[in-house]
């Protein structure tokens, strides 16, 4: 059965994750992307991390459902073919740096000439303009300049940066968010627009919620609240590491009851949530005590018969046969043709009537180029003036 997004077309000419991570999830829920990658490597995203025959476990991640076709953009030939693509889309994605698309030929205005309709998404880091736009931008420093490395700072109070490229992340669901909500206004009538999303922006948004509550409040005289994650934290065990988050007035004292500590639950330092986020962090330091002296596997038990919400930490390689990842099916194993066999995660968003699939395998690189342009048109002997040329591959 076809995805909820069957018969949408996207361009995508954007690279690494942020930009396929968007297109990525669209492909996943149906839609058609035709995925434009420089001759040569390719998309750098390739050969980052473990690769097998040219395909890159970073890479397959964002890229299934996708085909490949390698184009040099550099040459007019190729950006013709670009051209045609467009005509044909629905949608077109690129992360470029602000003004590379343009000086290619390839700004809104021109692309709007060639396909009135066309949604068209312009992703950067910084933005559009601005006194950080002309600066090269990986996650890493996103998460220094949006408070996210500052949110995560150690006992010594000193910044650190997330294990994860999240950055990248939240801005491609935000992108695919978006490219979703201007699909559904097309629908209505709307017609095709220009979206600019940078991933400063993303992320700050995203943050602030929780990360910034404290600044939201402009007219508050109050003193500043504990952040949120003063909360919560990993704590030790005899054997292992835990996790515990109590909020209600019944959690707490559920969880009180089952590590044995009614002096923590009768502290009036603890009496109400209020008082609990004011003193969270003598709180944390209570809690970490009171299950030092536990088993993993006994706490955990206790936990669960008071109905507390926990878990237990997992390292990385557990989590594959962890039951409820079993039981959900979160994983699954493909056969790729030049990769091997692959674990990969489904579409998170199951559908009951339009399912999200794993249909086509992530391409190497170029490997629709003959098929993309036999469908544009192009006949055998241009397909092979236009490899013989260096314009496609």
């Amino acid at each position: 059965m076809p995805g909820p997004l069957d018969g949408v077309k996207i361009v995508d000419i954007s690279a690494v994750i942020a930009g396929p991570m968007a297109t990525g999830l669209l492909a996943d829920q149906g839609a058609e992307v035709v995925k434009v990658e420089p001759l040569g490597i390719g998309d750098l995203a390739r050969w980052l991390g473990p690769n097998r025959n040219g395909i890159g476990a970073m890479y397959a991640a964002v890229n299934r459902n996708k085909r490949s076709i390698a184009l040099n953009l550099k040459d007019e030939r190729g950006k013709q073919v670009l051209r045609e693509l467009v005509q044909g889309a629905d949608v077109f994605v690129q992360n470029f740096r602000p003004g590379a698309i343009q000086r290619m030929g390839f700004g809104y205005d021109e692309l709007k000439a060639l396909n009135g309709d066309l949604i068209y998404l312009s992703m950067s880091g910084f933005g559009q303009d601005g006194p950080y736009a002309k600066r090269r931008v990986y996650d890493p420093v996103i998460q220094a300049v949006s408070g996210f490395a500052d949110s995560q700072a150690n006992a010594a109070g000193e910044p650190q940066l997330i294990q994860s490229i999240v950055c990248d992340k939240v801005t491609g669901l935000t992108a695919a968010q978006a490219i979703t909500a201007a699909l559904f206004a097309k629908a209505k009538g709307k017609g095709g627009q220009f979206i600019t999303l940078n991933m400063l922006d993303a992320v700050v948004a995203f943050l602030w919620s929780d990360t910034f509550y404290n600044m939201a409040l402009l007219d508050n005289t109050a003193p500043p609240s504990p952040d949120f994650a003063s909360f919560y934290g990993i704590m030790k065990t005899k054997d292992g590491f835990i996790t515990v988050i109590t909020l209600s007035d019944d959690e707490f004292g559920d969880f009180c009851r089952a590590v044995n500590r009614p002096d923590i639950a009768a502290d009036t330092r603890f009496a109400d949530v209020l008082k609990r986020m004011a003193n969270a962090r003598k709180l944390r330091l209570l809690f970490a005590e009171a299950v030092a002296g536990f088993a993993t596997d006994e706490l955990r038990a206790r936990l669960e018969a008071e109905d507390v919400p926990h878990a237990v930490v997992l390292p990385r390689s557990a989590v594959p046969g962890d039951p409820q990842i079993v039981h959900n099916g979160t994983l699954t194993v493909t056969q790729h043709p030049a990769a091997g066999r692959m674990r990969e995660a489904r579409p998170a968003a199951r559908f009951s009537a339009t399912p999200a699939e794993l249909r086509l395998h992530a391409p190497l690189l170029g490997e629709n180029t003959d098929e993309i342009l036999a469908q544009l048109g192009r006949s055998a002997g241009d397909i092979a003036a236009l490899r013989a040329a260096g314009v496609a591959g």
